[in-house]
């Protein structure tokens, strides 16, 4: 199913207050889901916050972060790294952490969890989050999702179709056209795998359909970028790129030649997940900006990117308007506790029979 957006999509508008509180952030759950200022934004906070994985042009970290600087005083610089990058520098930094906070797909929240390297923090709106899109105790939870699509340049294809379903990439007419991330190193590229594995026909105990599809994706020139690769289907270099929709839909608005297509045969939901960094060096910034990523404001400014928002927040009808009347159909809500604990299994085979 194809989504299109008109050429001009108008911004939200966000409204923000930079009066805050004095209470401590460390000494209290959390700052109200609706206040423009996060309640732990004081000076105990510290005057900066290290976040990881928040990259300027991805879910509009740009805006979002420079917003929370503005309301809080705290200083919020992005990060470049990508979820793999994230998981791995926790674990190096793990006796003497660097970051605050940690931005990264749903299964790098199950990992990070389970090796110690975060700690339980339940903002105010956490309540509002699904159970199966956060961890119980805070170690975890959803900011908001997104959902594996093609990104389609369409002046780059020529005379070939816009492709519709998951086996339809692997014709040898969509040969060298297609980029998806490495799913060994990506939180996407492993939503990629695991979204073409379900679609046709597997599970989480038998990732053998979505394996020999990536090594029929292989056959047929598929490039496994590392990093975000937005700019190279806007480019043409990479005329299709698998990723997530709302990295499709933002550069549709920005007049790109792009259409964005959920596959015929299903796709899977892309939940981005925060956690407070375990001993943490600015521990109370850390919750400020936890606490600020479910506000109403700054789910407002994620979903300027086309991002859903975790909370029920109403999306502007401009946004609304590109996402297919089926979505709710094509796109899976999978068991991420399962897919989390297939992960490990499933690159294993996946290097020792795609990357060999």
């Amino acid at each position: 199913m194809r989504a299109s957006l008109p050429l001009a999509a108008s911004l939200i508008a966000v409204s923000l207050v930079a009066a805050c509180t004095s209470t401590d952030a460390a000494d209290t759950p959390a700052g109200a889901a609706g206040s423009a200022a996060p309640a732990g934004a004081t000076q105990d906070a510290g005057d900066i916050v290290v976040s990881y994985n928040t990259p300027t042009e991805w879910a509009n970290w740009g805006g979002v972060l420079e917003a929370f600087a503005s309301a809080s005083g705290i200083q919020a610089p992005n990060d470049p790294k990508n979820s793999g990058q994230t998981l791995a520098a926790l674990e190096a930094e793990k006796s003497a952490p660097a970051a605050d906070a940690a931005y990264y797909g749903i299964v790098f929240g199950y990992q990070a969890k389970d090796k110690g390297l975060v700690q339980p923090y339940q903002p105010d709106g956490f309540d509002e989050i699904p159970d199966n899109l956060k961890d119980a105790d805070g170690s975890w939870f959803t900011v908001h999702q997104g959902a594996v699509a093609f990104l389609v340049n369409t002046d780059e294809l020529g005379d070939v179709p816009v492709p519709e379903c998951w086996d339809d990439l692997t014709d040898p007419r969509y040969a060298d056209m297609v980029g998806y991330l490495d799913p060994t190193q990506a939180a996407v590229g492993y939503s990629v795998l695991t979204g073409a594995n379900l679609a046709l026909g597997g599970s989480f105990d038998d990732p053998t359909p979505g394996l020999e599809w990536a090594k029929a994706m292989k056959d047929n020139g598929v490039v496994n970028p590392v990093q975000t690769a937005t700019a190279s289907v806007q480019q043409g270099e990479i005329p299709i790129l698998i990723d997530a929709d709302f990295n499709g839909h933002k550069l549709a608005a920005e007049d790109s030649p792009i259409e964005v297509v959920y596959p015929c045969e299903g796709t899977v939901a892309i939940p981005y997940v925060m956690s407070l960094v375990a001993d943490a060096p600015h521990e109370a910034a850390g919750q400020a900006l936890l606490d600020y990523a479910l506000s109403d404001e700054a789910q407002a400014l994620f979903a300027q990117s086309y991002l859903r928002p975790v909370r029920d927040v109403e999306l502007p009808a401009e946004i609304a308007a590109v996402f297919p009347d089926d979505y709710d159909t094509l796109v899976e809500t999978p068991d991420f506790a399962q897919m989390q604990a297939a992960q490990e299994d499933v690159m294993a085979r996946y290097q020792a029979e795609i990357v060999g």
